[in-house]
Protein backbone atom coordinates (compact mmCIF):
# COMPACT_ATOMS: atom_id res chain seq x y z
CA UNK A 1 0.00 0.00 0.00
CA UNK A 2 1.40 3.60 -0.95
CA UNK A 3 0.03 7.10 -1.26
CA UNK A 4 1.61 9.09 -3.49
CA UNK A 5 1.65 12.96 -4.38
CA UNK A 6 2.93 14.73 -7.10
CA UNK A 7 4.55 18.32 -6.92
CA UNK A 8 6.65 20.61 -8.90
CA UNK A 9 4.76 21.19 -11.93
CA UNK A 10 4.51 24.78 -13.13
CA UNK A 11 4.50 26.74 -16.58
CA UNK A 12 7.64 27.31 -18.38
CA UNK A 13 8.80 28.19 -21.80
CA UNK A 14 10.32 26.29 -24.31
CA UNK A 15 14.39 24.94 -23.59
CA UNK A 16 13.65 25.16 -20.06
CA UNK A 17 13.93 22.81 -17.20
CA UNK A 18 11.60 21.64 -14.95
CA UNK A 19 12.15 18.96 -11.61
CA UNK A 20 8.92 16.76 -11.09
CA UNK A 21 8.91 15.12 -7.49
CA UNK A 22 6.75 12.13 -5.99
CA UNK A 23 6.62 11.87 -2.74
CA UNK A 24 5.63 8.21 -1.36
CA UNK A 25 4.10 7.05 2.25
CA UNK A 26 3.17 4.46 3.26
CA UNK A 27 5.65 1.00 3.87
CA UNK A 28 7.24 -0.90 1.49
CA UNK A 29 7.79 2.13 -0.94
CA UNK A 30 11.47 0.65 -1.77
CA UNK A 31 9.73 -2.78 -3.04
CA UNK A 32 7.82 -0.72 -5.46
CA UNK A 33 8.54 -0.72 -9.19
CA UNK A 34 7.20 3.36 -9.95
CA UNK A 35 6.61 4.90 -13.38
CA UNK A 36 5.93 8.61 -14.69
CA UNK A 37 3.31 9.33 -16.89
CA UNK A 38 1.42 12.43 -18.85
CA UNK A 39 -2.04 13.08 -20.48
CA UNK A 40 -2.22 16.41 -22.29
CA UNK A 41 -5.96 17.56 -23.09
CA UNK A 42 -8.07 14.94 -25.74
CA UNK A 43 -5.31 12.84 -25.44
CA UNK A 44 -5.07 9.32 -23.87
CA UNK A 45 -2.75 8.60 -20.84
CA UNK A 46 0.79 8.13 -22.05
CA UNK A 47 3.96 6.20 -20.48
CA UNK A 48 6.62 8.56 -19.91
CA UNK A 49 9.08 6.17 -17.81
CA UNK A 50 9.72 4.31 -15.45
CA UNK A 51 12.20 2.85 -12.57
CA UNK A 52 12.53 -0.30 -11.00
CA UNK A 53 12.27 -0.80 -7.10
CA UNK A 54 16.33 -0.63 -6.78
CA UNK A 55 16.49 2.39 -9.02
CA UNK A 56 19.11 0.26 -11.22
CA UNK A 57 17.15 0.19 -14.20
CA UNK A 58 15.28 2.99 -16.10
CA UNK A 59 13.04 2.72 -18.98
CA UNK A 60 11.59 5.80 -21.72
CA UNK A 61 9.46 6.76 -23.98
CA UNK A 62 11.43 7.85 -27.18
CA UNK A 63 10.03 10.85 -27.30
CA UNK A 64 11.82 11.75 -23.87
CA UNK A 65 15.03 9.57 -24.07
CA UNK A 66 17.72 12.19 -23.37
CA UNK A 67 15.69 14.50 -22.38
CA UNK A 68 14.08 13.27 -19.25
CA UNK A 69 16.04 11.12 -16.38
CA UNK A 70 14.21 9.50 -13.85
CA UNK A 71 15.92 8.93 -10.10
CA UNK A 72 14.64 7.57 -6.92
CA UNK A 73 15.70 8.32 -3.46
CA UNK A 74 14.74 4.94 -1.28
CA UNK A 75 15.33 6.52 1.53
CA UNK A 76 13.39 9.29 1.20
CA UNK A 77 10.31 7.56 -0.62
CA UNK A 78 10.61 10.13 -3.14
CA UNK A 79 11.18 9.35 -7.18
CA UNK A 80 11.86 12.63 -9.17
CA UNK A 81 11.54 13.39 -13.26
CA UNK A 82 14.02 16.05 -14.45
CA UNK A 83 12.71 17.37 -17.20
CA UNK A 84 15.60 19.34 -19.51
CA UNK A 85 15.05 20.45 -23.37
CA UNK A 86 11.41 20.84 -22.49
CA UNK A 87 8.97 21.29 -25.75
CA UNK A 88 5.77 22.87 -26.12
CA UNK A 89 4.27 18.97 -26.54
CA UNK A 90 5.27 18.16 -23.09
CA UNK A 91 2.34 19.92 -22.03
CA UNK A 92 0.41 17.75 -19.44
CA UNK A 93 -0.68 16.78 -16.33
CA UNK A 94 2.14 14.49 -15.18
CA UNK A 95 1.29 11.57 -12.45
CA UNK A 96 3.50 8.96 -10.94
CA UNK A 97 2.22 5.56 -10.18
CA UNK A 98 3.60 2.39 -8.34
CA UNK A 99 3.16 -1.32 -8.57
CA UNK A 100 5.31 -4.20 -7.15
CA UNK A 101 7.39 -5.57 -9.62
CA UNK A 102 5.86 -8.57 -11.57
CA UNK A 103 7.68 -11.61 -11.55
CA UNK A 104 9.63 -12.30 -15.29
CA UNK A 105 7.56 -9.07 -16.71
CA UNK A 106 9.43 -7.38 -19.87
CA UNK A 107 10.09 -3.62 -19.49
CA UNK A 108 7.30 -2.87 -22.12
CA UNK A 109 5.05 -4.40 -18.93
CA UNK A 110 5.77 -1.04 -16.90
CA UNK A 111 4.65 1.32 -19.73
CA UNK A 112 0.59 -0.11 -19.30
CA UNK A 113 -1.22 2.28 -17.45
CA UNK A 114 -3.36 -0.38 -16.67
CA UNK A 115 -0.62 -2.84 -15.13
CA UNK A 116 0.00 0.33 -12.14
CA UNK A 117 -1.74 -0.63 -8.64
CA UNK A 118 -1.63 3.31 -6.77
CA UNK A 119 -1.50 6.91 -8.73
CA UNK A 120 -1.21 10.07 -7.38
CA UNK A 121 -3.10 13.22 -8.61
CA UNK A 122 -1.27 14.57 -10.55
CA UNK A 123 0.72 18.31 -11.36
CA UNK A 124 -0.02 20.47 -14.29
CA UNK A 125 3.35 21.24 -16.64
CA UNK A 126 3.13 24.05 -19.27
CA UNK A 127 5.71 24.56 -21.82
CA UNK A 128 5.05 27.67 -24.38
CA UNK A 129 6.92 28.49 -27.24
Amino acid sequence: QVQLVESGGRLVQAGGSLRLSCAASGRSFSNYYMGWFRQAPGKEREFVGAISHSGDSTYYTDSVKGRFTISRDNAKNTVDLQMNSLRPEDTAVYSCAARLPRQYAPPTYYKVPRNYDYWGQGTQVTVTS
